[in-house]
């Protein structure tokens, strides 16, 4: 395992000016915000932030609550856990886990000058692990076979950490391949929020699991660092937040989870007004990732069919917009050049995200 000291709360490198840590009271757990909801810091825009997040995994009831107890079982010390996971496990926070989500967001942020109709602009510009290690379970009968797994009462947690001494450049992750066995199997490591979203209208709070047009738990993991999501946004000010961080994910995450841990965030919120919205990507109903390879269109349904047709039409109208093309041309480049991946199928709303590779447009 990588030896690092944890990255509590305040303590350690701060990328940005502005930083909010995951406090009890700069946490929303289970829900995620909406239009009755005040920032707990606003910025303006072009600000980078430096946001601490905390997994859920760990904290949970069905994990006893108690992170230190239950990080012990894997051998990390006491030292090891971060202060925030225990106090946000030990506190009195109104989450109800028979309605609630699992996880725990950071936010909201208000960018001043955001109105419905813009886009809000977050540019991921730095993702430090807190800690060396991480947990990917399956739950509560749910996953992509629910009903076949867990095979037995109760979750299945398991353990798995950052490895430095595989043969490779890079920090990797390791988990055994059997419980209690010397075997392991490791894989890369690829850091990105889980959770990236704008609040909703109405005075109601959405469940924190399902995705949607705010964003939320969409799950894409080509959202690492140098990568940009742009989010429609719907009450003023935006009141943006994060969470579900991962350390690594396939698409699909078909378990439930994937390997779920803490992360520093620093993130840049900016504004993109409405018509120059428009005039870049068209209409978006939805969210929008960038990096430096891939324009990624998103669609989402509780029916995987109707998300792979809704991330169709939303990356023919993208490039419609944004490169001139028609629907028939954007529809036939669309089948010969660009891969429509499962984001995933376990968040009761499915997701998928297309990869339109920007080069291809550069002649």
């Amino acid at each position: 395992m990588l030896e690092m000291t944890p990255l509590q709360p305040g303590a350690g490198p701060i990328r940005a000016a502005v930083y909010l840590p995951a406090e009890p009271t700069s946490i929303y757990w289970g829900r995620l915000p909406c239009a009755a909801d005040v920032a707990i810091l606003t910025v303006e825009p072009g600000t980078e932030v430096t946001i601490d997040t905390l997994s859920h995994e760990g904290i949970l009831e069905d994990q006893g609550r108690d992170p230190v107890a239950f990080f012990a079982t894997y051998g990390v010390e006491a030292s090891g856990v971060l202060e925030d996971a225990i106090a946000v496990a030990a506190s009195d926070h109104p989450r109800d886990p028979s309605v609630d989500g699992p996880h725990v967001v950071t936010g909201p942020i208000g960018v001043s000058g955001a109105q419905p109709g813009d886009l809000l602009k977050i540019t991921v510009v730095e993702l430090l692990p807190r800690v060396p290690y991480g947990v990917i379970s399956n739950r509560h009968g749910r996953g992509a076979l629910p009903g076949e797994y867990p095979r037995q009462a109760g979750n299945v947690s398991v353990f798995a950490s950052i490895d430095n001494s595989a043969d490779t450049a890079d920090p990797v992750g390791t988990m055994p391949r059997v419980l209690g066995g010397e075997h392991t199997v490791h894989f890369p490591l690829a850091p990105f929020l889980g959770i990236m979203g704008v609040a909703v209208a109405g005075n109601v709070r959405p469940h924190s699991v399902p995705p949607g047009s705010h964003g939320g738990n969409i799950d894409i993991n080509l959202l690492t660092e140098g990568s940009v999501l742009y989010l429609p946004v719907q009450v003023p000010e935006a009141l943006a937040y994060i969470g579900d961080p991962h350390f690594a994910q396939g698409d699909g995450e078909v378990a439930l989870t994937a390997m779920e841990a803490s992360l520093r965030a620093t993130l840049r919120f900016e504004v993109i007004p409405a018509a120059e919205a428009i005039e870049a990507f068209g209409e978006l109903v939805g969210p929008l990732v960038e990096t430096t390879e891939f324009l990624v269109p998103t669609g989402m349904s509780k029916d995987l069919d109707e998300a792979v047709q809704n991330c169709v039409r939303a990356a023919v109208a993208l490039l419609q917009a944004r490169f001139g093309m028609d629907a028939e041309h954007a529809y036939a480049y669309l089948s010969a050049a660009t891969d429509f991946n499962i984001s995933q199928v376990v968040d009761l709303v499915k997701g998928v995200h297309a990869r339109i590779r920007v080069e291809d447009f550069n002649a």
